[in-house]
């Protein structure tokens, strides 16, 4: 039956290899696409707006670019994370002054991780867009400890300037929610979506 929902391949159209090293583990066929798709969001928008329209925009981008090589078989997946400090958002840092500030303002206490997904099914046309939020306690930290921290080079291309899954993982105190959410890809909740197209994870 060519419409069978068990041969559907994933397309991850991300070049993190956080992501697709969590992808992986769901043991099903995939692929990785990359778009270079522009992140600027209109201002005004909560962080769970921009996250679950920059995911959709990274999965429209991919099935445009590779419309004519992807089979009707897939599903595309994109996703997008932010780290959010009292409302506001904090990106990639520009460079290590920038990660200091970031962190410096991060330390000692809670902040929340918003990561959107969205799952485009290229045989039906559907799109699944949906969010998860995570809060992260911070240890308080020293000016040394990060110095330290950015002097690993780990900061530099993470939003909000560090990694849970790394070395960053020895300041964060505990977190409340999905810890693969904080990492960039919420596998509880891309199951879910995966499971209303018709795609058994389990």
């Amino acid at each position: 039956m060519s419409n069978n929902v068990e041969s559907k391949k994933l397309i991850l159209a991300s070049s993190s290899p956080r992501r697709q090293e969590l992808i992986r583990t769901l043991q099903l066929p995939y692929e990785i696409r990359v778009s270079d798709v522009n992140e600027d969001t209109e201002p005004g928008l909560a962080p769970a707006e921009i996250v679950e329209q920059l995911s959709g925009r990274k999965a429209a981008a991919v099935c445009e670019m590779y419309k004519s090589e992807l089979s009707k078989e897939c599903v595309v997946i994109g996703s997008d994370t932010i780290v959010v400090l009292d409302g506001l958002v904090l990106g990639k840092p520009k460079d290590s002054q920038d990660a200091f500030r970031m962190l410096s303002a991060l330390q000692g206490r809670a902040h929340q991780v918003f990561s959107g997904v969205a799952c485009l099914d290229l045989s039906t046309g559907v799109q699944l867009v949906d969010h998860q939020v995570t809060s992260v306690y911070m240890k308080p930290l020293t000016d040394e400890q990060i110095k330290r921290y950015i002097q690993t080079g780990e900061p530099m291309d993470k939003a909000g300037s560090y990694a849970i899954q790394g070395i960053g993982a020895t300041i964060v105190e505990r977190i409340e929610g999905d810890y693969f959410n904080v990492v960039g890809l919420p596998m509880s909740l891309l199951s879910d979506l995966l499971k209303r197209l018709g795609i058994a994870v389990l």
